[in-house]
C-alpha cells in the first residue's frame, strides 16, 4: 500500500537529486502521473520550469492564475511563452461577484489602506482561484527557490502543504539567481522585460516594484507594508490616511 502523502515528504528530501531540476521534474511526473502540475506567474524561475516541461515533453499540468491586474509586460510574456512552446496554460480567474462586491464597497485599490484589505484582495485574486487550480493535484511545482529571502532559506525543497493537503515541491530550491539567468539565455527562454528594470519578484502590477540595490529580493512585493507584517502577517499596516502611495507623497 502507498504512504499517505504526509509522509512521503522526507523520502522525497532524501531522493530527489540536488540541483537537477529536469530529473527532478521527470522523476516526480512519472511517480505522481497524472496529479503534478505546476503554476506559473512568468517571472524567470517559472519561466525555466515552464521550458523543462514544454521542451521535454513532461507530462506535468501547467496552470497561471489571472489576476485581472498583472502588468502588460507579464502577459506580452505569457503571449511570448504559448508561442514559444505551443503548449496550453490552464487560467484561473477572479470570481467575478467577488472582484465586483470588493470594487464596489472599497474602491479599485483598497489594498493600499490596510494590511487586511491588501489580505481580503490576495485571497479574492489569487488565494481562492489557487484552491480550485490545485484541487485533485498530489505534488504542486512551485519557483521558490531558498536565494529569495531569509525565511525561504529554512525551507526544504519538498514540503507538504497542510493547507492544501498536497506535497509542495521546489525544483529550483538550491538555484541562484545568476545561475537562472544563465540558464533563459542558454536556452532561448522567453522572459519577462521588467527583469531588466530591476524587477525580481513580479506580481500584480499596483502591489510591485523594482527593488534597490541591497535590498531583499521580496523587498519589491507590498512594498508600501511594515517587512514584519508581510511576512508573517500578524501585524497591521501603518495606516496611510487614505493616500495612494503610488501617486501622492507617503506622509513622513
Amino acid at each position: 500500500m502507498d504512504l499517505p502523502l504526509e509522509r512521503q515528504v522526507d523520502d522525497l528530501r532524501r531522493d530527489l537529486p540536488e540541483h537537477a531540476a529536469l530529473e527532478t521534474l521527470a522523476l516526480l511526473a512519472e511517480r505522481f502521473p497524472g496529479r503534478a502540475s505546476f503554476s506559473t506567474s512568468f517571472g524567470l524561475e517559472d519561466q525555466i520550469i515552464s521550458h523543462l516541461i514544454f521542451a521535454h515533453q513532461l507530462p506535468i499540468r501547467v496552470f497561471t492564475l489571472d489576476t485581472g491586474r498583472n502588468f502588460q509586460e507579464t502577459y506580452s510574456t505569457w503571449n511570448k511563452t504559448l508561442l514559444r512552446y505551443g503548449q496550453p496554460i490552464e487560467v484561473f480567474a477572479s470570481q467575478t461577484a467577488s472582484i465586483e462586491a470588493l470594487v464596489a464597497q472599497k474602491g479599485p485599490n483598497s489594498f493600499y489602506e490596510s494590511l487586511e484589505n491588501r489580505k481580503e484582495c490576495c485571497h479574492i485574486r489569487k488565494v481562492e482561484p489557487l484552491a480550485r487550480a490545485l484541487a485533485g493535484t498530489q505534488l504542486w511545482f512551485t519557483g521558490i527557490r531558498a536565494e529569495q529571502s531569509a525565511n525561504r532559506q529554512h525551507m526544504h525543497r519538498a514540503e507538504w502543504d497542510a493547507g492544501h493537503q498536497l506535497i509542495k515541491v521546489h525544483p529550483l530550491f538550491d538555484w541562484t539567481w545568476d545561475e537562472c539567468v544563465a540558464f533563459a539565455q542558454e536556452n532561448g527562454v522567453p522572459t519577462n522585460p521588467l527583469h531588466q528594470q530591476g524587477f525580481v519578484s513580479i506580481g500584480c502590477a499596483p502591489c510591485t516594484r523594482a527593488i534597490k540595490p541591497g535590498e531583499d529580493f521580496r523587498a519589491g512585493r507590498w512594498w508600501w507594508e511594515n517587512a514584519d507584517a508581510k511576512e508573517c502577517g500578524l501585524h497591521d499596516t501603518t495606516a496611510h490616511q487614505g493616500l495612494d502611495p503610488v501617486v501622492e507623497r507617503m506622509p513622513g
